[in-house]
């Protein structure tokens, strides 16, 4: 008779906590990043009556007989089921698709989360505002004029520094395209062109460069036609603020220049063939280029700022059309590219969906900052919840596998965004009105047994 009481107070017992559970799934529908918890139930040792007996050859074989002695809890699972995704248009707030959980830190305890609210502290941490918990990834680290993230270092403290400068940048590379008008007229060897001819003769580019601090320079090269030759144009190159006397443009080779001027062909399909040195001095040798990329060299000294500098000129490929071309249209020749850039302060930033952060500079200029971490384990039912929308790691979780997102089963991350709570209210509220019904049957159970036990007692009276 006491075995059915016990066993209809571990029911109750059981279907309070499965209720408990239900509830803290309930009252963090709206928490993001929340995952919601399952109670799966277990019966208890049964106690044996009598056992089981084998077959003979004179009978059949005896089941055994045995009484529960109730139920116990088997398991709370953690559902790691992907919530839906909110968007905020806050650039910090950030949402994993897919498997992973963000990487925090206090000190050197290690704490995992899905829910991406994060913000910056006074010093541009990356940290959750919320408990102070610093955001883990690789900084990038400048290397020549490139920055490099190297995912596969040790983690640290992601830190974007707004106000940041962006150290100027010395133009390096000067591209050229479009085209020279073949038409321009080509007049006897001796005769002096009139000032429309001279005009029409003569196309001037112009670009702004930069030196190594920073300093704006207008850069102008004039191509003019050469006069008795077909197909020749000579390429004259100026820089605003430079020595004039020192000012070389030089074509690659074992010999230097002592002039600002080059000399260019192109073929009569109106595509260029060749670069090469004119001197200032008749006879003297000069290099050519007669095939890959036309590059000259122009070589640049300001001497008031101390600075000397060499600039390269990329005028296109030889034999193709990719950079300045010579064809019967009107001369569009300029320069479209060059690589240099004053300095800038970090203004503002983006996330991509690899985590990389890529600051935006007053000067124009991007580059990588950072990239957030993300962390993935075998087993995740065997994380421990800490609070605050954090796991930690276990003996039977794994250990973290970091790496960047969308690189070894990791999800991708989209900015912007807040994963939602898996919760599903329906769902929930079903299993409530299950749980209760089992609730109210194991008190039932309870009660019936103590009417028995009162007839039993009754018997004496």
């Amino acid at each position: 008779m006491m075995r059915s009481l016990y066993s209809g107070v571990s029911g109750l017992r059981n279907h309070q906590i499965r209720m408990d559970v239900l509830g803290s799934n309930i009252a963090n529908v709206n928490t993001y990043g929340f995952k919601k918890s399952r109670v799966s139930f277990q019966d208890i040792l049964s106690q044996t009556i009598s056992g089981a007996a084998a077959p003979t050859a004179e009978k059949g074989g005896v089941n055994p007989k045995q009484v529960g002695l109730g139920m116990n809890i088997s398991s709370i699972d953690t559902i790691f089921t992907q919530g839906s995704l909110q968007t905020t248009g806050l650039n910090l707030d950030l949402a994993i698709q897919g498997e992973g959980f963000f990487v925090l830190s206090r000190g050197e305890e290690l704490y995992y989360t899905r829910a991406g609210s994060f913000g910056l502290d006074k010093n541009g941490t990356l940290v959750n505002p919320a408990n102070g918990l610093r955001v883990q990834g690789w900084q990038a680290v400048k290397a020549g004029t490139d920055y490099i993230i190297n995912t596969s270092g040790e983690m640290e403290d992601i830190i974007i520094p707004i106000g940041g400068k962006d150290p100027a940048k010395a133009t390096e590379i000067i591209r050229y395209k479009s085209n020279l008008n073949s038409e321009t007229p080509l007049l006897p060897e001796g005769r002096a062109p009139t000032p429309e001819e001279a005009l029409n003769s003569t196309m001037v580019t112009n670009i702004d460069a930069y030196d190594s601090v920073g300093n704006v320079h207008r850069v102008t090269v004039e191509f003019t036609r050469v006069q008795g030759e077909v197909n020749t144009w000579l390429a004259s190159a100026f820089v605003e603020g430079a020595d004039e006397t020192s000012l070389t443009f030089d074509v690659e080779g074992l010999n230097g220049n002592d002039s600002n001027t080059i000399i260019m062909r192109f073929n009569n399909q109106g595509a260029p063939v060749s670069i090469e040195d004119s001197p200032l001095t008749a006879g003297a040798p000069v290099d050519m280029i007669t095939d890959g990329q036309l590059v000259a060299t122009l070589n640049v000294d300001f001497p008031e700022l101390g600075i000397n500098q060499a600039i390269n000129i990329n005028f296109g490929t030889a034999d193709e059309y990719t950079g300045i071309t010579q064809f019967a249209a009107p001369s569009s020749a300029k320069a479209y590219e060059q690589d240099g850039y004053g300095m800038g302060y970090l203004q503002s930033f983006t996330v991509d969906s690899s985590g990389i952060i890529t600051g935006e500079y007053t000067n124009g200029k991007k580059a990588p900052i950072a990239q957030v971490a993300l962390g993935t384990f075998v087993n995740n039912q065997g994380l421990v919840a800490g609070g605050d929308n954090t796991f930690s790691q276990t003996n039977n979780s794994g250990i973290a596998n970091i790496g960047a997102a969308e690189t070894g089963g990791r999800g991708k991350i989209t900015a912007g965004t807040l994963e939602m709570s898996n919760v599903d209210l329906a769902e929930q509220f079903t299993d409530m009105i299950v749980t209760q019904r089992g609730f109210q049957a194991n008190s039932r159970s309870i009660t019936t047994s103590d009417q028995m036990l009162q007839e039993l007692l009754a018997l004496k009276r």
